[in-house]
């Protein structure tokens, strides 16, 4: 399951919130479809971590040349 696609893992996660608003399901359905619902919240996370860390900002110096510097979230949100 750690292999499946962001996309993917996303859209079972919304299923699963769905299923879980609904108020339709039995209290054991509740609960397994809650455990996958952790299982696809965690490969998000994951792959979007992975993201994160590939990302790199492209910026212009003075001098029109540019260089690269890495993305951190925390400065941005300084």
């Amino acid at each position: 399951m750690a292999s499946e696609k962001f996309e993917l893992s996303l859209k079972k996660l919304e299923d699963a919130v769905n299923r879980l608003e609904s108020g339709e399901l039995t209290l054991d359905d509740s609960l397994k479809v809650f455990e996958e619902g952790v299982k696809h919240a965690s490969i998000c996370s994951q792959k979007l971590n992975e993201a994160q860390k590939k990302v790199e900002l492209l910026l212009k110096r003075k001098d029109g040349s540019f260089y690269k510097e890495d993305f951190n979230v925390e400065e941005e949100r300084a």
